[in-house]
């Protein structure tokens, strides 16, 4: 592989600089002070109820456990455990990460993290397609405060390693519907989107695919990946302990809804979890 081709991925980034400068250059002087730097955790565990990939007709329920440690700006997490330390308020995602601004009103920052593909024989529907390989992927992630419980948050998420897992990026709408002491009740609408090259890992069929699947060949180009809505509850019913739940709908849309892999457009997803926090 040549030089230029490798740095492909990495390269892919640069047209959302000029944003990134731009939200920098409006907020620095908005700029909210930066506390001093303390460790911050969480430990916990959800049971999750879900498709057993996207599009699948049939779902699988299982226990996961989730984490998360802050220290200062600086940012790790998985399985969604980066909301339990801000109430549902983080837009960082799972990953390692470190934001580069803070204000009033805009945050931004970057975060690494694996991504674990696709084993293609761990579904009756996809065995026999290529597996998606294990990889390492970049992401841009900002967010805007409309109001004191309305968020706009949108993120670019690259394959830095080249393995075929492509962009992908999203928009969404978050609003706190209600908050008390201790407790939280929040909604939000969002949109996803990739590239071709993510879309035909996941959802296209190749000619060798689909003489080994018996599935029609089928290879989407760019575009919308799904429409999506939930909601979620969270409770701190000790100053350490929190119990979270969440609800919520996706809809696959064109190009991916036409593939050979959609048995079902509409996903539900559900979980349920407790959490230690300090």
């Amino acid at each position: 592989m040549n030089k230029t081709a490798s740095a492909l991925p990495i390269l892919s980034f640069l047209p959302v600089l000029p944003l990134l400068l731009l939200l920098h250059a409006t907020a620095l002087r908005a700029e909210e002070p930066v506390p001093e730097p303390r460790l911050r955790y969480v430990l916990g565990a959800a049971i999750r109820y879900q498709p057993e990939y996207a599009g699948a007709r049939s779902n699988e329920a299982k226990i996961s456990p989730l984490w998360a440690v802050q220290y200062g700006r600086w940012h790790i997490s998985t399985s969604g455990g980066s909301g339990l330390l801000g109430f549902g308020s983080e837009v960082r995602g799972d990953g390692a990460s470190t934001e580069l601004l803070r204000s009033e009103k805009v945050r931004f920052g970057l975060s690494l993290r694996v991504d674990s593909g696709r084993k293609s024989a761990e579904a009756s529907v996809t065995e026999g397609l290529p597996d998606v390989k294990r990889t390492l992927r970049g992401r841009l992630y900002a967010s805007y405060a409309l109001s004191s419980d309305w968020q706009l948050a949108g993120s670019l998420s690259q394959d830095l390693l080249g393995k075929q897992g492509g962009l992908v990026g999203g928009l969404d709408l978050g609003w706190r519907l209600r908050q008390a002491a201790h407790s939280e009740w929040t909604a939000g609408v969002g949109v996803s989107f990739a590239d071709a090259t993510n879309l035909r890992s996941y959802f296209g069929v190749t000619p060798a695919g689909s003489a080994a699947s018996g599935l029609r060949t089928f290879e989407p180009g760019a575009g919308l990946r799904d429409v999506h809505a939930g909601m979620g509850w969270t409770y701190g019913f000790t100053p350490r302990w929190i119990a979270f739940s969440s609800l919520g709908a996706s809809v696959l849309m064109s190009p991916v809804a036409d593939s050979p892999l959609t048995q079902r457009r509409l996903g539900l997803h559900a979980a349920i979890g407790l959490a230690y926090r300090n």
